[in-house]
């Protein structure tokens, strides 16, 4: 029995590569730009594609690919699909939500506390040889209220974290999550939520209703002690207004594993300070990524099976 045909359009690593050509009938082109040309004929016999939020799969990509029944964005956001036009031909999209919250929570508090304690400022000292009288004494975590935007999967993971470390926790969602604990405080904007937190962690997913939703306004509503995280996406964090906030004191710090202009480094923040980068590796892990594939497989499975999916969107 010949393996379905699948087209992976994003980088993957050689085991997962392997994993997945156990199942399919794999054709791998990676890119992290549109390909409005096609892939040929391997694209026209797909029947499955593997993308990602950040890589997406245009409309003009999928006329390209007439034998295409679903399409998974390995990964939670799925900004740069055009479900519209997948929906207009009944092809079926799925996300990879919540495989990898653990490890993306994990990072994300890491950046948290590396950019309140400076820890990558402080360790670069120690090996220059300078002795903490002369180093700037930092804020502690515990007890900091933690607001959060965008209560999915990562963001209860994130919090979960920060009743670890008996933090208040307050957050912004479209909607009032009625599974949330009691004591979570809702707020009706993220600038309400900014002027209350110490902490704002961003982990809403992209696209054009959370373009820059974190701007000059909300930054200066979080005030000069106060810390931004970002991992959900980097278009949600207007660049600009960010790199003038650290410069200027307007807030204290940030912690960021996304970014505007992906992959190419921030130019207007990388010779801060004030804040820790990292490249956009959150929700990697082996367990995250074993978590996802085995997530895409399951999907893949119910859909030959005629079966419910698991995550569709």
């Amino acid at each position: 029995m010949s393996l379905p045909p699948l087209l992976v359009i994003i980088p993957m690593h050689p085991e997962q590569l392997s994993e997945l050509q156990t199942h399919f009938e794999v054709a791998y082109h990676p890119s992290h730009h549109p390909v409005p040309e096609g892939w040929g004929l391997e694209g026209e016999r797909a029947r499955f594609v593997l993308t990602n939020g950040a890589r997406g799969l245009s409309a003009a990509e999928l006329s390209h690919l007439p034998n295409v029944a679903l399409v998974c964005a390995l990964g939670a956001g799925y900004e740069n699909l055009d479900v519209a036009a997948m929906r207009s031909r009944d092809i079926v999209a799925v996300n990879g939500a919540g495989a990898n919250a653990p490890t993306v929570a994990d990072q994300g508090f890491a950046l948290l506390l590396a950019a309140v304690r400076r820890v990558p400022a402080f360790d670069a000292a120690c090996r220059r040889g300078v002795w903490r009288d002369a180093l700037p004494m930092q804020p502690g975590v515990s007890g900091k209220k933690l607001g959060i935007v965008g209560l999915g999967a990562v963001g209860r993971q994130f919090a979960k974290r920060g009743e670890g470390f008996d933090m208040p926790i307050g957050y912004r969602n479209r909607n009032r999550r009625d599974d949330a604990p009691a004591h979570y405080q809702y707020f009706d904007s993220v600038l309400a939520l900014a002027e209350w937190a110490d902490y704002l962690v961003v982990t809403a997913p992209g696209g054009a209703q959370s373009h820059h939703l974190v701007n000059a306004e909300v930054l200066h509503a979080l005030g000069r002690h106060g810390f931004l995280v970002n991992l959900g996406r980097g278009s949600i964090v207007d660049t600009a207004a960010l790199a003038d906030a650290l410069r200027d004191g307007v807030i204290a710090g940030a912690g960021l594993d996304v970014y505007e202009g992906e992959p190419s480094p921030p130019p207007a923040l990388i010779d801060l300070q004030n804040v820790v980068l990292s490249p956009h590796v959150a929700g990697r892990s082996p367990e995250a990524e074993a978590a996802t594939l085995a997530l895409f497989l399951e999907n893949t499975r119910r859909f030959q099976a005629g079966e419910p999916l698991l995550t569709p969107l």
